[in-house]
């Protein structure tokens, strides 16, 4: 069923009525691989609705091993929506002189999500990694560690991380990089906009419902 007020159905609508060019989901969209096929459907047909650009990162919980929810429903195959890593770790969209790269979770072992970044190919880059941001020495036992050095070397416009559940920056500063959080749990979603001649702003919008619409499944 669908539900109103299903974090991504308010993500959507909170991108929508921020009239976003690009969605990007920063992995753990799923909670696990054995979702089933009819939940699969509805979440195409959400994204599908939706109709604009939605970039979409595997992360630990979701990740592209062959039973993969990107590779057993038809979410890879939507026109509007480009999952990394299924095909390409990088898309160019030419109309917005933008480029989005990341590295997927391809199975469940560690591995260092923003390592050999992608060669800059349009004048705006974002970059997207799902791990645990280094931020103190003792959290160096953690899995698929990111490095404010990392984040840095991407030399990218800005850094969209998932993996930590609340809203916050990363890195040093060289580089611009934030964690959305979770959306049931931050409440809100970051907003990203590119200025002429500057670098971007970033700032947090709270989640909105999103308006009934005829012929809405449920």
């Amino acid at each position: 069923m669908t539900d109103a007020f299903h974090p991504l159905c308010r993500v959507l609508a909170t991108a929508a009525g921020a009239s976003a060019d690009v969605v990007i989901l920063a992995g753990d969209i799923f909670d696990h691989n054995r979702v089933p096929l009819a939940v699969l459907d509805n979440v195409s047909w959400l994204l599908g609705e939706y109709g604009h650009h939605v970039v979409i990162l595997p992360g630990n919980h979701d990740c592209l091993t062959p039973d993969s929810v990107y590779r057993r429903g038809g979410l890879a195959s939507l026109p509007n929506v480009h999952v990394l890593g299924v095909a390409d770790e990088a898309f160019a969209f030419p109309e917005l002189d933008l480029q989005v790269w990341g590295r997927a979770h391809y199975d469940y072992k560690n591995h260092s999500p923003l390592a050999e970044p992608q060669p800059r190919s349009a004048a705006r880059q974002i970059a997207v990694a799902h791990g645990h941001w280094l931020r103190e020495e003792r959290d160096r036992h953690r899995g698929w560690l990111i490095t404010s050095d990392e984040i840095a070397s991407t030399e990218s416009d800005y850094v969209a991380l998932g993996h930590w559940p609340q809203a916050t920056p990363a890195g040093d500063g060289r580089v611009l990089a934030f964690y959305s959080g979770s959306p049931d749990l931050a409440g809100s979603v970051n907003l990203l906009r590119f200025l002429d001649g500057g670098p971007p702003l970033v700032r947090r919008l709270p989640l909105m419902g999103p308006p009934h619409r005829e012929g809405q499944q449920s």
